[in-house]
């Protein structure tokens, strides 16, 4: 691990995004809460939250830091889900691996809990696929401060 121990902590924040797309019928599956494992995007929104908390058990250098705020938003488009997870700090180090976690385990939920929509007749994915996972921004220090 890169040693933070004289580095004061300060306020910081990280917004990462990704995207999943799917086909129009499951579009309209989660629009209508019609899925058989629940409501996806609550669970989503679960999962995301409880990977920003863990982000420092699967990224093996990642260093444990105090969030202060996790915020998740969906969009549902025609044929895609977008995903935004926000994470907030005072800390030594930043929050972008915690946002691209909580971004990342969102979309693998969501494609968890309507794969069985998404195969063809031969089982496989083939209009399915989870993408541009990145982050949009981040800070530190005062808001509006570059990272």
């Amino acid at each position: 691990m890169v040693d933070i121990s004289g580095k004061p902590p300060v306020a910081r924040e990280a917004t990462a995004a990704g995207e999943i797309a799917l086909k129009p019928s499951t579009i309209a599956r989660i629009r209508s809460n019609a899925l058989e494992k629940g409501d996806v995007l609550a669970v989503a929104r679960v999962a995301a939250i409880q990977a920003v908390k863990r982000t420092p058990e699967t990224i093996p250098l990642c260093h444990p830091i105090p969030v202060e705020e996790i915020a998740v938003d969906f969009e549902i488009g025609a044929s895609s889900v977008a995903v935004r997870v926000r994470v907030r700090a005072s800390a030594k180090t930043g929050v972008e691996m915690e946002a691209l976690a909580g971004a990342s385990a969102a979309l693998l939920t969501v494609w968890d809990m309507t794969k069985q929509y998404e195969k063809d007749e031969a089982g496989q994915y083939p209009g399915t696929s989870i993408r541009s996972i990145r982050v949009l921004e981040k800070r530190k220090g005062k808001p509006g401060a570059d990272a």
